[in-house]
């Protein structure tokens, strides 16, 4: 099984992946040690896969033959096969990895571990461990730019955007936020870089050539106290017009215009909403929805929920085949 993992990666490197799979997601649930497999046809959990304990952090490989799940509690990256969907293999990260990006052409992934203040680079065509990156306290958000040059690792505790230089390994600025940052998204068009603060209930947004923060998203809902609003998540369309962002506990999503950065809409979804992910063709918008251990499907277009999936406990993270 080994082998077929490293075969298949390799030839996806060169190969073209075909079409097949375009549209089954997989969601790690935190609680229940699983992540579901829903079919986005017919919105239905298609498998339940038993995997280590704690998973979080999940992706596709770049060729979408394999998903790769991070299970914090077991301090591994594991593997899961799209086409026999089962683990098939693991890869060496630190301890309590949490989220984890890949460069463009899926050999390299870059994992933050979240009990000592790192981030490991793992070769994926050798499952070699290449060395580790010394960040701030408790790193989580990872993101790479457009260019493939700079890495992105937020720290919770430490409040900072870490922009690290790919060929270095090496930090290369530090820009505070608010409290708690918990993911980062960079605009397609590489112009600006919009970060989550959980407990500072903002999505700052940075200028990642000046690394200074020129902007912020602020929310504002109706009946709810301020404390109660936590972004998380983020999902910017491909036009780099609009952004999604998830607001835990506030149990909503919010729509804002990219250019104004205002809240043009709340969308209603599942319980606390973490991390949430396009299909290919960006008709719809999947969330994780942790207390009510469902997924909200929004219709991007009309930005409305139209439907609600059952999953396991304490769902997290979410992916969905390139």
């Amino acid at each position: 099984m080994l082998r077929m993992w490293r075969v298949g990666l390799l030839s996806g490197l060169v190969l073209a992946a075909a079409p097949a799979h375009a549209f089954i997601a997989y969601v790690s649930n935190e609680k229940s040690n699983t992540v579901s497999v829903i079919d986005t046809e017919s919105w239905t959990v298609t498998k339940t896969i038993k995997v280590g304990q704690r998973p979080r952090g999940i992706e596709f490989t770049r060729d979408g033959k394999f998903v790769m799940v991070a299970v914090g509690d077991d301090d591994t990256i594991q593997v899961i096969d799209a086409k026999t969907q089962g683990v098939v293999d693991s890869l060496p990260s630190g301890p309590d990895p949490e989220l984890f990006t890949q460069d463009a052409a899926g050999k390299t992934l870059y994992v933050a571990n979240e009990n000592d203040n790192t981030v490991t680079v793992i070769d994926l065509e050798k499952r070699a461990r290449l060395g580790d990156i010394q960040v701030g306290v408790e790193p989580e958000g990872m993101t790479i730019s457009p260019d493939g040059k700079t890495l992105i690792n937020t720290s919770e505790t430490t409040n900072m955007a870490h922009f690290i230089d790919t060929s270095s390994r090496q930090i290369v600025a530090n820009v505070l936020v608010d409290a708690r940052p918990r993911f980062a998204e960079f605009k397609h068009n590489s112009s600006e870089l919009w970060v989550s603060s959980e407990i500072g209930g903002t999505v700052s947004v940075i200028d990642p050539r000046k690394h200074e923060v020129i902007g912020k998203v602020t929310f504002e809902i109706p009946g709810l106290r301020r404390e109660a609003i936590q972004p998380v998540g983020i999902g910017m369309t491909k036009d780099d017009k609009t952004a999604f962002i998830a607001l835990g506990p506030a149990n909503r999503v919010a729509v804002v215009d990219t250019a104004t950065r205002k809240v043009t809409k709340y969308l209603l979804v599942g319980q606390r909403v973490w991390h949430m992910a396009f299909t290919p063709d960006e008709k719809y918008l999947l969330t994780t929805n942790g207390v009510s251990n469902d997924v909200s499907v929004i219709d991007v277009a009309a930005q409305k929920v139209i439907k609600t999936i059952q999953v396991g406990e304490l769902p997290w993270g979410i992916t969905i085949a390139p």
